[in-house]
């Protein structure tokens, strides 16, 4: 059965869904209840701290280390990502007193400092812990049981679906997390990878780094990769969240940034435009324009860059006109200024660009710093 709640977003009707949290609670109820009557529920139901009740069909899974076990599907909704679809399973058996709560096979654990879960333990987030508990608890007084639970959460797939999650960039391995603060999935993608952006920073601040090298996605990560001594740094992919990364940054005890970006974002950032996406802003050859009006382009230049379709096509217009370097300069300094401005102090930053066409094209005078620094050349 599908959930059926919605939200609207940009004039379209997006479904929500509920977390692998809420899967693991779902479970686990039903795996307590089968323990206690000696049968599956066909459906159970969990009131999620954001308040709607999911109420999902249970499956019974062959006994897991002898306990007796449940699944639950998860479904993220309109907001899809890697783990919808996947079955998360609970296995329950009694114990004296209290709820045990661990991972099993699937779930990953925590090898890096600063996640929600101290290194060592299974990848299961607080708010999803109080969940389960609460729900076999529920269990327990329907049936007048006053003993306790030890809960074993498990994903039978989630070894081979942690590798497309950033688990393994965050030090969680063996598994997928399981997630959720308020157990509904809000079908907005863009605040999910923020989300999760924030945690990488915040690993990253607590394993002690403090220099940090930000790409905007796959193609500054291959850039450096020809340059042995700065591919090896850590490195965070910021996407179009710029100022949000180096807020984080700045939040996390990261001292130095270097800003590793394509001109054609970087370009956004001289008009001291922050998120780049293309639906917040695309002025891209407005502001080439501008700084190539400012350094001599005739105004049949200056259309033409207008009317340019990429930012590589820009550069070849200022190539004919021989303002290749000052005004990717110009551009340079400016977008320098606001990131420094961005930075407010709390943190160094130095900008990088590049073009997949024409390859490495400018070093910030701060860049160039902390190049020096770090013992690095470009």
């Amino acid at each position: 059965m599908a959930f059926e709640l919605y939200r609207t977003q940009d004039g379209k009707r997006l479904r929500c869904g509920y977390t692998t949290g809420t899967c693991a609670a779902l479970a686990a109820k039903a795996a307590a209840r089968a323990l206690l009557t000696g049968t599956v529920p066909a459906e159970e139901t969990v009131v999620t701290p954001k308040g709607p009740a999911v109420t999902v069909p249970i499956r019974s899974l062959p006994p897991e280390n002898g306990q007796i076990a449940c699944a639950v599907q998860k479904d993220g909704g309109d907001d899809v990502d890697a783990t919808s679809g996947a079955w998360i399973a609970a296995a329950v058996e009694k114990r004296p007193e209290g709820v045990a709560i661990d991972g099993g096979r699937g779930v990953g654990r925590v090898t890096k400092p600063g996640l929600d879960q101290p290194v060592g333990n299974a990848a299961i987030n607080s708010t999803p812990r109080r969940m389960i508990a609460e729900a076999v608890a529920a269990v327990a007084a329907d049936c007048g049981y006053t003993g306790g639970f030890a809960v074993t959460i498990f994903v039978p797939d989630g070894e081979e679906l942690a590798k497309k999650t950033f688990n393994p960039m965050l030090g969680i391995t063996g598994g997928i997390s399981i997630l959720g603060t308020g157990g509904i999935v809000e079908p907005r993608s863009l605040k999910a990878l923020l989300d999760s952006l924030a945690v990488e920073v915040r690993v990253h601040g607590a394993s002690g780094v403090k220099d940090l090298i930000m790409t905007p996605g796959n193609y500054g990560e291959h850039f450096l990769t020809k340059f042995p001594g700065l591919a090896s740094m850590p490195q965070v992919k910021c996407a179009n969240f710029i100022g949000d990364t180096l807020d984080l940054c700045g939040d996390n005890g990261i001292e130095t940034v270097l800003l590793v970006g394509h001109l054609g974002k970087m370009v956004k950032v001289s008009g001291g435009i922050m998120d780049t996406h293309s639906r917040v802003a695309d002025c891209r050859t407005e502001l080439f324009a501008a700084h190539a009006a400012l350094h001599g382009a005739t105004q049949d230049q200056v259309r033409r860059i207008l009317d340019a379709a990429t930012s590589d096509a820009c550069i070849e217009i200022l190539d004919e006109a021989g303002l290749r370097k000052p005004v990717l300069d110009s551009i340079t300094d400016a977008a320098q200024s606001h990131l420094t401005r961005r930075a407010a102090g709390r943190l160094r930053v130095g900008l990088v660009t590049y073009s997949n066409v024409y390859g490495l094209l400018t070093v910030s005078h701060t860049a160039k710093e902390i190049l020096t620094d770090w013992g690095q050349s470009l």
